[in-house]
């Protein structure tokens, strides 16, 4: 057991984030353990993808690349790497670095985590016949793989704070109900896993920060499950409360951040500056995980295909009724879903032509794909010289692609096998945590006592709030924060998710829950079943929901004049 800080750095969020970031991390300062987090519910659909036509693959081959440059030094540099590169095939990932290992001339230890795989018995646990099925393992096969010394661990799909749990369990000697500890390399590991997205990426108030290439975060660990969030000296971005916050807010749910290891109660959770570049996070507590895991499951569940017309000038509306209605009458057979938007971009009077510009998209879905392939396309296509005067389009429609669905589900961790694979090949098994506690709500906070009225002005939501977006399978998530004390008295009483609906039309036919954070000064909404069936699958322009947070804050309302003069000043 170790009292010294444990530097964990991130050098990937996704898979196809900055090729050179784990030469960068490597090099540009003190390092314990480098992570990287490749996967996401729609790589693991990719992936699957890969694997129907070559079993041997189905891993993140960037990372594979990565090491050929960098594994001499990281062996040099003492840096241990652990990342989920590993896919839907972390034992083939395994036997690849391995046999890179010896073409290099060098002596890593290798080991691998595997067990997440539950295809082979999806039926039986009543999850269907899906394409991918892979459970959230927690951070004891990555703990024990590095106790057994390994210099590489690459496992399959465990939740993405696991990549900084493991290395932190493993270095301070903590127990399996150590739960403050754990749920604190929790949060940490949940602020490293997108990367950039804590130094500045992604960041509401980016004007204030360059962020033109922004620095990869670190985060040292300590005994109790506090830590440091940082990068590296001379890199770009940044790293400030609001950085941090940004991340720690990004698709979640409520107070309770459940794992497989901990649940960690995000309502705890203190910021604090600590100098440059430098955030604590203290105080999180934590509770033992629920009695079941969280399975990713992804099914084949149809083809999708789409075309844009662009439409110019005058009679926007009429051009627009004209194509789609020639469109419909050319397919005698409807595809199962068929879903149009006109986006009205148009200028009058317009100085170029993009600015007199408005399109109309339309996207379909069917289990046939000749229907949404060559029938669609040759639709559009043969209206060219037929249609609307101006008759364009933003790209040539294709044959079509398969998309997939994903969909959550939970098993009883007892059903779910987790093996640590070691450097000597000896496979150790890793019982589920003994004790657990059901998921449920928390009582609700006390919100702040309301700004007193005052004069108002009419301002775009985002001058005096913070926002982040995104999505977990057909559920957006907007966090939204405001950084002062009275900014938070007055957002925590306006921003109901009745005026979420209001501001946000789009989001009006969902369920929308509010949770609150008052201890960092936000509140973050699920909208659930806005991105349908998830990304691959959607038929919004913005699949991920990557965008809700910023077009909220781009909605004027009426904020009290001393907001604004305050952020102003």
């Amino acid at each position: 057991m170790s009292e010294s800080p444990l530097r964990i750095g991130n050098a990937s969020g996704f898979y196809g984030d900055r090729f050179s970031a784990v030469r960068e991390m490597l090099e540009g300062g003190q390092l314990d353990v480098l992570t990287g987090d490749y996967l996401a519910e729609l790589t693991m659909l990719i992936l699957g993808r890969d694997r129907m036509k070559d079993p041997s693959t189905g891993y993140a081959k960037t990372f594979l690349r990565q090491m050929e440059q960098c594994l001499g030094l990281a062996l040099d540099k003492k840096v241990k790497v652990v990342v989920n590169a590993g896919g839907l095939n972390p034992s083939g990932l395994a036997t690849a670095l391995r046999e890179l290992n010896d073409k290099l001339g060098l002596k890593a230890r290798i080991a691998h985590v595997e067990g997440d795989d539950l295809s082979g018995s999806a039926d039986e646990l009543g999850l269907g016949s899906p394409i991918t099925a892979n459970a959230y393992l927690g951070g004891w096969g990555i703990a024990e793989s590095l106790r057994a010394g390994a210099d590489v661990v690459v496992t399959g799909r465990v939740t993405d704070a696991s990549l900084v749990v493991g290395p932190a369990a493993a270095h301070f000697g903590w127990k399996r109900d150590d739960w403050d500890k754990l749920a604190g390399a929790m949060v940490a590991g949940h602020v490293l896993e997108c990367g950039t997205q804590a130094t500045g990426g992604n960041y509401s108030f980016f004007k204030e920060l360059d962020v033109r290439r922004p620095g990869f975060p670190l985060a040292e660990l300590f005994a109790d499950g506090s830590s440091v969030i940082s990068k590296h000296a001379g890199t770009g971005g940044a790293v400030t409360v609001d950085t941090v916050l940004a991340q720690l807010l990004y698709e979640i749910t409520g107070a309770r951040y459940a794992g497989p290891d901990a649940t960690a109660r995000f309502d705890s959770i203190t910021l604090a500056a600590e100098g440059k570049d430098r955030v604590r996070i203290s105080g999180v507590k934590g509770e033992p995980p629920p009695p079941t895991v969280k399975v990713c499951l992804n099914h084949l569940g149809g083809y999708k295909n789409e075309a844009t017309f662009i439409l110019v000038g005058l009679d926007i509306e009429e051009k627009a009724a004209l194509i789609r209605g020639q469109m419909e009458a050319a397919l005698t057979r409807k595809p199962k879903e068929t879903h149009w938007t006109l986006v009205r971009t148009d200028r009058e009077d317009a100085a170029t032509e993009e600015q007199a510009a408005a399109f109309l998209r339309v996207v379909v879905k069917d289990a046939d794909q000749k229907l949404v392939g060559r029938s669609f396309s040759g639709a559009a296509v043969e209206l060219a010289l037929g249609t609307y005067p101006g008759f364009t389009m933003t790209a040539p429609p294709s044959d079509g692609a398969p998309y997939g669905v994903y969909t959550p589900a939970y098993v009883d961790a007892t059903r779910v096998e987790h093996v640590a694979v070691l450097p000597d090949g000896a496979r150790t098994v890793i019982a589920p945590t003994e004790q657990s506690l059901k998921l449920a709500p928390v009582e609700k906070p006390a919100l702040p006592e309301a700004l007193p009225s005052g004069p108002a002005r009419r301002a775009p939501l985002g001058r005096i709030v913070a926002a982040r977006s995104g999505d977990k399978g057909g559920t957006a998530n907007i966090g939204v924060w405001a950084r002062t004390d009275a900014a938070w008295r007055w957002l925590a009483h306006f921003l109901t998710a009745e005026k979420l609906r209001e501001l946000l039309p789009e989001t009006a036919a969902f369920a929308i829950e509010r949770h609150d954070f008052p201890q960092l000064r936000g509140v973050n909404f699920v909208v659930d079943g806005i991105l349908g069936e998830g990304v691959s699958s959607s038929t919004r322009f913005d699949p991920q929901g990557k965008a809700l947070g910023e077009w909220l804050r781009s909605r004027h309302v009426d904020i009290p004049e001393s907001l604004l003069r305050e952020g102003e000043g």
